[in-house]
């Protein structure tokens, strides 16, 4: 089982209210917001669901009512949510404002059951779960980023581990200590995933990439991740093996409806292809054979390439991708 690890939140979409008249003359009509299942890693557990993999979901998740919209949808993907600590605190809300075609985002975490998480209660995993995945906004603060901080660390060794840091600067109380966070888990990490933002975030300075793709590589005495995968929007995804070698792969062709939930999708996509082949284990490990990740990789991009064709996050299922 693959145990993605991070926030389960609702994004509250602006929508023009149906009949409403304008505020003022000239304005356009009142909007409304409707409540969208969100958060990078719910997205990225959905995904693995639907492309037939064995997932389950830890994360601190209310009994509200938008609780139960996402614990219904997780069921619906066929994910485990029986990992979540249950709250009445209640769920994080993202509300977003849209400007100029840019999303903005207003989070209202505070006392959420997401942000309820404590070090001294990590789960208890039993033995089918053999690797975890961590990322999103779910390591910027508090207790309950170190809670997913203190499972990494526990678990390193026992456990592939599978970081998108899918850096959120803005949303970070205190940035020092954010850094300090994902640096301790990328060293912990056999896989890490990075975008060219996320990378130059991380590394601060002119630096070629691959010079800062190499430090990560490169770690505690030259033991970092085996592998770093880097990806690059429309011009694909590079994957980068701690042995040397490094594969790239276009990004598959699509018309674009948006770009919500791509990179999750493409994490799902590519932890599900690495697991059927049976080579999850040889990526952290760095010795995987170059022509099977150029394979994992491709299979990322096609299922990124579904989520991106239609609006939202809303990852293909296994049969859209054989068909």
């Amino acid at each position: 089982m693959i145990l993605c690890c991070g926030e389960a939140l609702i994004d509250m979409i602006p929508a023009p209210v149906a009949g409403a008249v304008p505020v003022v003359d000239g304005a356009d009509a009142q909007t409304g917001f409707v409540p969208h299942c969100g958060g990078a890693v719910f997205n990225t557990a959905i995904a693995l669901g639907r492309l037939g993999r064995k997932t389950g979901l830890f994360t601190g998740l209310s009994r509200d009512l938008f609780g139960q919209q996402l614990a219904a949808a997780l069921t619906a993907s066929h994910v485990d949510h029986g990992f979540a600590e249950r709250s009445d605190q209640p769920s994080t809300l993202a509300f977003v404002h849209l400007r100029d075609g840019h999303a903005e985002y207003h989070f209202f975490d505070e006392n959420s059951a997401g942000a309820s998480l404590r070090p001294d209660r990590l789960p208890e995993l039993s033995e089918d779960v053999d690797t975890l995945f961590f990322g999103g906004i779910s390591l910027c603060n508090g207790a309950a980023a170190e809670t997913y901080a203190a499972l990494a660390a526990r678990e390193r060794g026992r456990r592939i581990i599978m970081i998108d840091p899918n850096v959120r600067a803005g949303f970070a109380k205190d940035e020092a200590a954010y850094r300090s966070r994902l640096a301790a888990m990328v060293a912990r990490a056999g896989i890490v995933k990075v975008s060219d933002e996320d990378l130059h975030w991380i590394y601060p300075g002119d630096a070629p990439i691959e010079e800062k793709i190499r430090q990560i590589l490169a770690g505690e005495a030259g033991m970092g991740p085996g592998l770093v995968i880097l990806t690059l929007g429309s011009k694909g995804a590079k994957g980068f093996l701690r042995s040397g070698p490094t594969v790239e792969v276009p990004a598959q062709v699509a018309v674009v409806a948006d770009t919500v939930g791509a990179g999750d999708t493409f994490n799902a996509g590519f932890m599900a292809a690495a697991t059927e082949a049976g080579v999850l284990a040889d990526a952290a490990s760095g010795e995987m054979d170059p022509e099977q990740l150029r394979a994992c990789l491709g299979y990322g991009a096609r299922a990124a390439a579904v989520t991106v064709s239609r609006p939202g996050a809303n990852p293909p299922w296994r049969g859209e991708l054989e068909n």
